[in-house]
Formats: structure tokens, sequence, C-alpha cells
């Protein structure tokens, strides 16, 4: 089974930025909105914002890291173009049942459908819920009672800006989400740097294989 990973964070926090240690060829893209990185590279990304679209390229991907950056507005994007012609009542709550529908779909189909050397990293924006916990950004209460979306991974790691440094959270403060495995990470705070933890994650699941991530996504 792959390996699902989520990284959120609030824009500017460096989430994108935690990519720039990738070479060409070691991690596949998929962008959701089709924006630039924030750092000069020769890294390729598709854009594609539609499901069919990401699992044909996660089934078809030679790199073993894959990241669907802005994930979330896989959702955001399906409400804004949506919502105006949705009618109400029961119209309106399967609206929202489908938006939770093929998210919870696209975390499982990595789970079940991808080989155990794949690691796809969901990267979404955080949101804070009425009693002061730090989620991921979603579309509204009704999505979260029905996916818990953190819920759905072993590893939830926070990009934020500590003492004038982008690092990442790897356990939580109590008050966000964040969590790891027992010894997978040995400090609270780690460099925002992605290819690092793509390295830790290998080492600890023992996913090392010869020629991994020497391809990109295709």
């Amino acid at each position: 089974m792959g390996v699902p990973v989520l990284l959120l964070g609030k824009s500017g926090s460096g989430k994108s930025a935690s990519l720039r240690n990738f070479r060409s060829g070691e991690i596949g893209i998929i962008n959701v909105l089709g924006k630039p990185l924030p750092f000069r590279s020769s890294l390729q990304a598709i854009v594609t914002d539609d499901y069919n679209t990401i699992y044909s390229v996660l089934l078809k991907a030679k790199a073993n890291t894959i990241v669907i950056d802005d994930a979330g507005y896989l959702m955001t994007n399906q409400f804004m173009r949506g919502h105006s012609s949705t009618g109400r009542g029961n119209d309106i709550f399967a609206f929202y049942n489908d938006l939770g529908d093929r998210f919870w779909h696209l975390v499982r189909f990595v789970v079940e459908k991808l080989p155990p050397e794949k690691i796809v990293y969901f990267v979404m924006h955080e949101d804070k819920n009425d009693f002061g916990d730090i989620k991921p950004k979603t579309i509204g209460k009704m999505l979260d009672e029905k996916v818990c979306v953190e819920g759905m991974f072993t590893i939830v790691i926070r990009s934020i800006l500590s003492n004038g440094k982008h690092v990442f959270r790897t356990q939580t403060d109590g008050l966000d989400v964040c969590k790891t495995p027992i010894g997978m990470f040995n400090q609270d705070e780690i460099d925002n740097d992605l290819k690092m933890v793509d390295t830790t994650i290998r080492e600890y699941y023992d996913l090392n294989k010869e020629d991994n991530n020497n391809e990109q996504a295709e």
C-alpha cells in the first residue's frame, strides 16, 4: 500500500518552498492551481484539478515521491464551480457529500492502489475551528463532520514560522493536528525540507529500493 502524508500550513509558511531540494526526476508534482513554484527550479508539474486525471497520473508515475500541491483546492474548485447551480435541501446535502466522497476516495486510492514505495504528499492550507484547534482547511462544517481529513493520515506535518525561521512541526503543540510515528523524528521542529522528510520516512518504513525516485511522473 502507498503512504499518504498530510502537509498543512498557512499561505506563505513554506509548504511549496519545502520542495526546493528535490532534483528533476526525483519527484512528480501535481499542481492543482497552476501556480509557479516559489523558487528557481527545473522541476516540472502536471496542472490539473480533475480527479480522474490525478488517478491516472498516480498510477503511471515513475517517481516514487509525488506531491499534490494545494490539494485542498480540489474541494474548493469543485465547490466554486457547482454551488451556485445546486438546489436546496437534499441537493445541497448531496453536493457536500460528493465533495467529501471524492477527496476521501483519493486518499484511499493512495493506500489501496499504489505500491508501498510510493509516498504521496497532500499539501493543504490550515484553518482554525471554533475550539481553536488548527486543522486542514476544507469546505464547511458539514464536510468536517463527514470527513476527518487528518484522521486518514498517519503522518501529519505542519509548516510554520518559528523564531523567524520556516520549519516543520512533527508533533502536536496541543492545538494542531500534527503527528508522526514514534521515533520517526527526534525533534518537534525540523527544517522545512521535504526531501529530508521523504528520506526519513523511507528509512523508517524500509521503503528504500534501488533506483528509487530516479524518474519523474509522466
